[in-house]
């Protein structure tokens, strides 16, 4: 089993992988708007994240 350290590291890739939890009916909406923009449900909320994030300006444009 991995440490809890460990589990929270970021990947490889710089990207930090967690648990979300959501219900079954956000799940099934975010997963058709993510096939309908040829995503995966993990790119979906990544890019949804991200799009908020910069329109807030906590995030500069990159």
């Amino acid at each position: 089993m991995k440490s809890e350290k460990a589990q929270n590291a970021p990947e490889k890739n710089g990207k930090k992988s967690f648990v979300i939890r959501i219900d079954e009916s956000t799940y099934k909406l975010l997963e058709k708007w993510a096939h309908d923009e040829f995503r995966s449900v993990n790119g979906q909320i990544e890019y949804l994240l991200h799009q908020q994030l910069t329109e807030s300006g906590r995030k500069k444009k990159e």
